[in-house]
This record gives structure tokens, C-alpha cells and sequence, in this order.
């Protein structure tokens, strides 16, 4: 070997192995892609939050990749173990496992074809490189074997939530019911070992660290449990909002989801709102001490500034918790929050009842009928398929003996099954009928928008009287006043009405025409005179009409 490296030999079965050390080019080369600089140069700044966002986002690129497969298997294969360090072959050896049962296409256990995978994980941050010393036979075998990948931090978070979603099932999640009562007598407790703990400070300092680990036990528990019950209400009114909202339910759907309703959603507020005073009032009492609170569970030691520290050790953390059982004003609790989607989702359950039910008339719904059709065309070849299709619709084959018009919106290229969705309203699936039903909603009264619009057009009056009173003074010396805004606003209105009531030939100067505001008593002239130009300056601007002679006359003048 040269300088840049050693190397050692071991007998072992008859084989001369080589242990090397050298350089590991590859893990450098892997990571100056990541940091974007070669080695020397100067660090980049800081990433500002929205790059810092990005970079976070693209940890679940992966998952819509398409060999997101692929990916899975190698974030499971690091996510399965603690601490991680696999090489390109450690992974490729897993891989072929998985290609032999499928579970990932055919080649993707290919060492070439890993490495790509690898590296494309590092550059999304999903993975990390490093390096260590290790035995090999071939140069080959050491650069597969040299540079180690582990995962990041946030990457394990990301496949955590990514296998948590594709196990959890479809239907509505239960709500842990049974963690208020644990919540409530966790703050109670919380209470009194924060009393116990502030007494014995000064007089028992061993009793007083027990106490203040008992503390952050039990804030730690009081915290998790209500992680998870805000966790399980979040997802059964998401499940419920879906299912409620619904248009056509049938029957038996129906009779479920009111069994849910009635039951079980009763069940759950019911017990909401038993527990919630006692957990409010523990929550205030803890409000008034929550800084001895966050001084007694301390920070961390020895990990450092940037430590992403437990639930219950900042005020933000505590705030997060009361908000949830207590109104604030301008922001209503969650529990409030809950007492409000549970009347909209038994509003919702009774529309569907009373349209399953009703039908919206005497013509019974025809979602069945729709649904049956559906399923005969499933289940049709293309034949019988068009023979449903002329029975159902009455559009039997036609010979079209006029020319093709020149544009046709169906596409003959693609098949009906594959166009574009149709929306059928809710009156034809359900009535078979097109026209519009109800009778036409009455116009509320509407006092106050009223009185502001009544304002409004008060304002609007009092503005153009201004205008024309001062293009009224202004008379035939417009071109010595600076007009207002509004004032030339209604100048060029009028302007613009009488240039188009203009008349006869402009060369022989009888072209003349004018506009009248009868209201405000205006009148504006103008007339073809050419070599005259007519300037106004304004707040605006100037303006200038070229071969015009402008009259403008108000009051008396109008009238007359």
C-alpha cells in the first residue's frame, strides 16, 4: 500500500483476507453531495425555516417514487433495529429475501442497484453515510463494505407513521374514554406532589428529588394519556364527518350509524363533560404555580440545548393542554369544539334518514336501481354491454347521414369507462327528475346592510355634487383650474357621451354633440374647431383634446 493507507494479512481457512484502511473516497464523495461543498470551503449559513421546511418535506419523497416498494423494504430493514449501521451488501442480502417472495420487483436486490437506492435515500435525508474498517478480499468488496448507512432521526419518525397508516383500518376509531378519569386524577396528583415537592425543598432536599421524580413521572403519564385520547377523538369525528356527510346511505348503513350516534356518541360527550370541571379547576390551580412546576422538572442534562424534550416541560406544552379543556376568550376548547360536531353530525344522520325515507317526494329514490345497473355492466362483455346499454337509455345504434360537425366533444379514442365522470345531481338519483325543487327563499331583512349601503350612495351624491359644483365655477376656464379626481372623473363621463352624440362631417366644423347629468344639472359641449386644442390639467394628469373646443355649463343655465 502507499501512504494513503495500510494493510495487514490474516490466514483464515486457507485464504489470505486483507484487512485494509484507506481513504473512504466514497462515503466523502456521498457526503459533499449532501452538504453541497467540497471539503475546505466555507460553511453555508444557516438554512432559513422555509428551506429548513423543505428539506423535512422531502423525507416522504420516497413514498411516491416509483420504486417506493423498493424504498419500504430498505426504511423497514433500518427502522427495525436500534442503531442501524448496514452496508450496500447487508442490504442487498435482506433485499434478495424479500424479491424471492415478492414483496419487491425482480432485480432490486442487485448490489448496482441498491447503491442507487442508497444514495438517492441520502440525498432525501432519509439516511446518513459513515465508514468503518473492515476485511475484505477485492477492491469491489471494501467499497461495498466500507461505507455504512444509518437512518436519521426524523426518518424513523416518518416510516413509523407510514406503517401505523397502512395498518390502521378503515372504519371508525374507538375513543379511549377510559384516560379522562386517569387525566383527571393524574392532575390532582400532579397538584400535590408540586405542593409536597415546593415544602420540602428547603427543609428535606432527598425527599424533595424523590418527589420531584415522581413529578416528572407523572406528568410524562398525564401527558401520554391525553395524547392518546385527543389522538382517538380526532380520529372517529374525522371517520364520522366522512360517513355523515354522505348523500345516499342505505338502509342498513343508516341504522348503524344511528345506533353509533345515539349510543356510543352520547356515551363519549357524556363522559367528556363529567370529567372536564374537575380537570379544568386542576388545570388553573396548575396555572397559577406552572413556573416552580417547569423549574422543579428542570432541563435536561447532559444532552445538550437543542434536546427535543418530553411532553409537560414547557409552558407551551401546558397552555396546549388547558386550551383543550378550557375556553378562552375568542377561542373556544376542544371540548367545546366536540359538544359542536356532535350536534352537526346528528343534524347530518337526520337529513340522510329523512331523504332515504322520504325520497324528497311520492318517486321512491333510485340509488338501488343505479347500483344494480352498475353491477350488470361489471359483470357484462362488451356485447351485452351494448345491449344493456340501448335498454337502459333508449339510444340504440344510428346511421348519421349528414356531414360530421367540426368539433365533437366525445373523444371516439377512449372508452366511456375510462372518460370523464359525470356528476349526477341529487334530484335525478334520487327522482329521476332534472327540475328544480322547493319553493324560491325569501329576501331577509336586512337592516344594518341596508343602512350601510343607503350610506354609501348618500356619500357617492355628495361627492359628485362637489364635482360638478366645481367644474360649475370652472365654466369656460378650464384650462386656468387643476381639477380634482372626482371632478374629472365626471368630466370624462360626460365627455364620453357627448363625443358619442357627435353629428355631421368633423371637416366642415358643425360636428358637435353633448351630454347632460339632469340630476345635478350639468351639460357638457363639444365641437369640432381644428387647430384649437383644449388642455385641463388635473390632480390626475393633464388632458388635452386636439381640435376640440370643450362649453361646460351648470345651474340655472341647464334649467334653461
Amino acid at each position: 500500500m502507499d501512504a494513503t493507507g495500510t494493510s495487514s494479512g490474516v490466514l483464515t481457512g486457507g485464504l489470505w483476507w486483507r484487512t485494509v484502511t484507506a481513504p473512504d473516497h466514497e462515503a466523502d464523495v456521498l457526503r459533499a453531495g449532501v452538504s453541497a461543498g467540497a471539503a475546505g470551503a466555507p460553511q453555508p449559513p444557516p438554512p432559513e425555516q422555509g428551506e429548513q421546511a423543505q428539506q423535512r418535506l422531502a423525507l416522504f419523497t420516497y413514498l411516491q417514487a416509483p420504486e417506493h416498494r423498493t424504498y419500504l423494504a430498505i426504511m423497514r430493514l433500518f427502522t427495525s433495529t436500534l442503531l442501524a449501521d448496514l452496508s450496500a451488501s447487508e442490504v442487498a442480502a435482506a433485499l434478495a429475501v424479500a424479491e424471492r417472495d415478492g414483496a419487491v420487483a425482480p432485480g432490486e436486490s442487485d448490489v448496482d442497484t441498491v447503491i442507487d437506492r442508497l444514495r438517492q435515500l441520502v440525498r432525501w435525508g432519509n439516511l446518513v453515510v459513515g465508514r468503518r474498517e473492515t476485511i475484505a478480499a477485492s477492491i469491489a468488496e471494501f467499497q461495498h463494505g466500507s461505507v455504512r448507512y444509518q437512518v436519521s432521526k426524523l426518518a424513523v419518525r416518518v416510516q413509523r407513521d407510514v406503517d401505523a397508516v397502512l395498518r390502521v383500518p378503515e372504519g371508525a376509531r374507538e375513543v379511549s374514554r377510559e384516560l379522562l378519569p386517569a387525566v383527571e386524577r393524574g392532575l390532582a396528583e400532579i397538584n400535590r406532589l408540586l405542593s409536597a415537592a415546593l415544602d420540602s425543598e428547603s427543609t428535606a432536599p432527598q425527599r424533595a428529588r424523590e418527589l420531584c421524580e415522581r413529578l416528572a413521572e407523572q406528568v410524562t403519564t398525564v401527558f401520554l394519556q391525553h395524547a392518546e385520547l385527543a389522538a382517538t377523538v380526532r380520529d372517529f369525528y374525522a371517520y364520522l364527518g366522512q360517513v355523515v356527510t354522505r348523500h345516499q346511505l342505505a338502509p342498513e348503513e343508516i341504522s348503524s350509524f344511528r345506533n353509533l350516534l345515539v349510543e356510543y356518541i352520547q356515551m363519549v360527550v357524556e363522559d367528556v363533560l363529567r370529567h372536564t370541571p374537575a380537570i379544568a379547576g386542576s388545570l388553573s390551580a396548575l396555572a397559577a404555580r406552572r413556573g416552580e412546576l417547569l423549574r422543579l422538572l428542570g432541563p435536561a442534562e447532559g444532552l445538550g440545548e437543542e434536546v427535543e424534550r418530553a411532553r409537560g416541560r414547557t409552558a407551551a406544552d401546558w397552555q396546549e393542554l388547558t386550551d383543550w379543556f378550557v375556553d378562552t376568550p375568542g377561542r373556544p376548547s376542544q371540548v367545546a369544539s366536540l359538544r359542536e360536531a356532535t350536534a352537526r353530525a346528528i343534524g347530518s344522520l337526520l337529513a340522510s334518514v329523512k331523504r332515504a325515507t322520504s325520497g324528497g317526494g311520492l318517486v321512491p329514490g333510485r340509488r338501488g336501481e343505479l347500483l344494480r345497473l352498475a353491477s350488470w355492466f361489471a359483470g357484462a362483455d362488451q356485447q351485452r354491454a351494448h345491449e344493456l346499454w340501448a335498454a337502459a337509455t333508449g339510444l340504440h345504434s344510428a346511421r348519421h347521414l349528414l356531414p360530421a360537425p367540426d368539433y365533437d366533444a366525445d373523444n371516439h379514442d377512449v372508452p366511456w369507462r375510462d372518460g370523464p365522470v359525470l356528476d349526477v345531481t341529487v334530484s335525478v338519483r334520487s327522482r329521476g327528475d332534472r327540475g328544480p325543487r322547493g319553493r324560491t327563499s325569501r329576501v331577509l331583512d336586512d337592516p344594518m346592510t341596508e343602512e350601510a349601503l343607503l350610506a354609501e350612495a348618500r356619500e357617492q351624491n355628495r361627492r359628485r355634487g362637489a364635482a360638478v359644483a366645481e367644474l360649475t365655477r370652472a365654466g369656460d376656464h378650464l384650462g386656468a383650474a387643476e381639477l380634482s379626481q372626482d371632478a374629472l372623473s365626471v368630466l370624462c363621463e360626460l365627455l364620453t357621451l357627448a363625443m358619442a352624440e357627435r353629428d355631421g362631417d368633423g371637416d366642415s366644423g358643425a360636428d358637435s354633440g353633448s351630454a347632460v347629468d339632469p340630476v345635478h344639472q350639468l351639460r357638457v359641449t363639444v365641437r369640432s374647431e381644428p387647430g384649437r386644442d383644449t388642455v385641463i390639467p388635473s390632480a390626475a394628469g393633464t388632458l388635452t383634446l386636439r381640435d376640440s373646443a370643450l362649453d361646460v355649463r351648470g345651474g340655472a343655465e341647464v334649467a334653461g
